[in-house]
């Protein structure tokens, strides 16, 4: 059973700046995450970019259409490319509030219309029903002051998630940490959607490996990614022909049903 943490207990927000970089810290040198100053829409850290691969499980002339939502709100990259670029209703699930007065401050999130930001813990946003089929895009991105590994990784969580998406939705998790187990994660994620609806990309220089799943419908074609791949590279500004060179499947996992 994982023991939430008080929010008294959560490590204040630190910025620093490098190279025209502006860097979100949790009170250790580890980046929570970043922004380019001049740029601040574009996804400046790779893992990031990569979390975005859920596009293409999209129709390409759907991925304005739906919600968003990030669990983790780290330096708001995600946010903001998914509000500002892609112009979809987004949603933001932060359970430390120096994070959100920073991102406020420094990172150009600033919630409006289309734009929500709650201060809320991630596992408890995931398992309320009212939330339960309403997510296209659903990106976990979950560590604490340490980033030693996920902070919620339960069958439980995942099953969460699960319900969170309409069917079509998918999910992009980053795993990362030294405490981190990818097998037992990966796992985890199988049972929740399935075996077959879940793949992974190739892990980053730093060691991060995203896991995209997606709910209720087959994986499309190899010629579908490929079109949609080459859509966002010229309308969205992000690397998904090298996504498609990343993916690939799970080890072998054993998954109960749905």
């Amino acid at each position: 059973m994982i023991q939430k943490k008080k929010r008294s207990e959560l490590a204040a927000a630190t910025v620093s700046e490098a190279d025209g970089v502006r860097y979100l810290h949790l009170g250790t040198p580890w980046v929570q995450g970043a922004m380019r100053i001049r740029k601040p829409l574009a996804i400046e850290l790779e893992y990031v970019q990569r979390m975005m691969v859920w596009m293409l499980l999209r129709p390409s002339e759907a991925l304005s259409d739906g919600h968003a939502v990030q669990l983790g709100l780290g330096a708001g990259a995600i946010t903001r490319y998914c509000h500002g670029v892609l112009r979809l209703r987004t949603t933001a699930v932060e359970l430390n509030d120096s994070v959100i007065a920073a991102c406020r401050a420094y990172f150009h999130v600033e919630p409006g219309a289309r734009l929500t930001v709650i201060e809320a813990d991630a596992a408890d946003y995931a398992a309320d029903a009212a939330h339960g089929g309403s997510v296209d895009a659903l990106c976990v991105d979950l560590y604490d002051h340490d980033a030693a590994s996920p902070v919620q990784d339960s069958d439980a969580f995942y099953a969460d998630c699960h319900r969170l998406l309409r069917d079509g939705g998918a999910m992009t998790v980053n795993l990362f940490g030294r405490d981190a187990s990818f097998e037992r994660s990966a796992q985890r994620i199988a049972v929740a959607f399935g075996a077959e609806q879940v793949l992974s990309l190739r892990p980053t220089r730093e060691g991060n490996t995203i896991v995209v799943a997606l709910k209720g419908v087959a994986w499309p074609e190899s010629s579908v990614l490929a079109m949609r791949a080459d859509h966002i590279e010229s309308h969205a500004g992000l690397p998904a022909r090298k996504w498609l060179k990343m993916l690939r499947a799970l080890p072998k996992v054993t998954a109960g049903p749905c």
